[in-house]
């Protein structure tokens, strides 16, 4: 599955930073294929680890904040790995054809 997830700390203020950061860390150091922008994170995995990791990653920043907003979209098509690179690469084979 392919998971495009955000976590906002709700209460902290403007600066976010440092419980996204928290969350970041969580999601890198899970070891699964992850992308970070300025919006969302996606991530890829099985079921069970994609949404164990969001959990950690909302854990963390739950550690830091006293509230927060998580919201998640998920593609999941079995038998079909390394869709978080596949995708941007169809897209820009098409692109390349202009």
């Amino acid at each position: 599955m392919l998971a495009a997830f955000s976590i906002t700390p709700i209460g902290a203020g403007e600066d976010v930073g440092e419980p996204v950061a928290a969350a970041i860390r969580v999601i890198r150091a899970s070891g699964l294929p992850n992308r970070t922008s300025a919006s969302f994170t996606e991530i890829e995995g099985d079921w069970d680890e994609v949404f164990a990791v969001i959990k950690q990653a909302t854990d963390a920043v739950m550690a830091i904040s006293t509230r927060c907003s998580v919201v998640i979209k998920a593609d999941i098509r079995p038998g079909h790995p390394e869709m978080l690179t596949a995708k941007v690469e169809t897209v820009e084979r098409y692109l390349a054809q202009d």
